[in-house]
């Protein structure tokens, strides 16, 4: 089947946002081209000094945003998936307990998992009617014990949007002195975090969604005193001869070469965020609750998630009917040209929780690049299908 359209109208932000700023291209075009950027931390001389500039200014900018003071404390990795990795297999032993969340990506889950394989102890908190379906803060103080180490939990569920209140969560870790490793994948650059403020130990990031960076970007801010094993060991560019990985920051975080092209680009992004922060996020709030006010009545329609909450992340996740999601998200692609995305969303307990594992959702994500008129034509795209029944 042909599509009825030749546009596409993307609304798959929370997997990637497809349209960056102009300036994140040009600064990707310009560090691979010209050969004027060299392998960071391999030389203190042209090329590679170049680089390393522009590594250290990513840095900052990270550090500034998640309110770290310690641009050292800023790690590089390709994505949210490893630096969760690094985390969580870097912090916890045989004999932890940790607590997390049914809303949790696989990213947070599967390492989880590998670690209870090791002897960590692991508690899930579901989602409950007393907390608006979500998670509420005291479930989090009431599974604290003895043995409790770590607190790993996302702040918006990539799944429905829904939020976590990061800063109740950040002073239950205080009070009882436990590390709280943070999943931003769905809310960096799009909502306030502020590590010391909140009292966040960890915050685990991604470049390419709301960052609007390239992919292969990504990386972790760790809080001055909190150690991690390294997850990998190799190549540093600084005590050649030492056996074993360097334990400063953040070289002991680093091994081999860093994606400098890709930095180049999530720096300019950052920069183009700063600029850009009045009203960015009330714009992409303002397109979901459009979508969201369009459809929710729409016959054979099911919204998932908490829409009293104002605060919530750019997303509207939804099923037709009794029809699965990946036949919904490809009538939506083929007929209207819009891509959204169906299936499980890497975050299975949370699909259990609403009773979706069978035939998964379909979610629709929103970014400041999108327009009013494209999400009245994906609100008359969901319109025509329910209208077909």
């Amino acid at each position: 089947m042909e599509r009825d359209t030749d546009r596409l109208i993307y609304l798959d932000n929370a997997a990637t946002t497809a349209v960056k700023p102009r300036e994140v291209t040009e600064a990707v075009t310009a560090a691979l081209g010209g050969g004027q950027m060299g392998n960071a931390d391999r030389g203190g001389l042209g090329t590679s000094l170049t680089a390393s500039r522009i590594v250290y200014r990513t840095r900052e900018a990270l550090s500034s945003l998640f309110g770290c003071p310690w641009p050292e404390q800023t790690v590089f990795t390709a994505n949210s998936t490893e630096s969760l990795n690094i985390a969580i297999q870097g912090l916890l032993e045989p004999g932890d307990h940790v607590i997390t969340t049914v809303m949790e990506h696989n990213s947070v889950l599967r390492p989880l998992h590998r670690m209870e394989d090791r002897g960590v102890r692991l508690t899930v908190l579901p989602l409950t009617p007393a907390g608006g379906w979500q998670i509420p803060g005291e479930a989090f103080e009431r599974a604290v014990c003895p043995d409790t180490k770590m607190i790993v939990c996302t702040h918006a569920s990539n799944l429905t949007g829904d939020m976590i209140d990061i800063e109740a969560v950040g002073h239950i870790c205080r009070r009882h002195g436990l590390i709280f490793v943070l999943d931003a994948s769905q809310t960096a650059g799009v909502f306030d975090i502020d590590m010391e403020r909140m009292g966040i130990d960890v915050v685990c990031f991604t470049g390419h969604k709301s960052l609007m960076g390239p992919q292969g970007t990504g990386g972790l801010c760790v809080r001055k005193g909190v150690k991690i094993r390294p997850l990998l060991e190799g190549g540093t560019g600084i005590r050649t001869y030492d056996r074993r990985q360097p334990e400063q920051m953040p070289t002991a975080l680093e091994a081999g070469t860093l994606n400098v092209h890709g930095l180049a680009g999530l720096l300019a992004a950052l920069e183009w965020r700063k600029r850009e922060k009045d009203g960015l996020r009330e714009r992409e709030l303002a397109l979901a609750d459009r979508f969201y006010r369009g459809v929710k009545d729409l016959p054979g329609v099911t919204v998932y998630g908490n829409f009293e909450n104002a605060l919530r992340a750019p997303i509207v996740t939804l099923n037709l009917y009794d029809y699965d999601s990946e036949e919904v998200g490809e009538e939506l692609f083929l007929r209207f040209g819009i891509q959204t995305r169906s299936g499980g969303h890497c975050a299975p307990l949370c699909h259990l929780a609403l009773g979706t594992e069978g035939r998964g959702a379909v979610r629709f994500s929103f970014s400041f690049f999108n327009t009013e008129e494209e999400i009245d034509l994906a609100v008359q795209a969901v319109k025509t299908l329910s209208e077909e029944g």
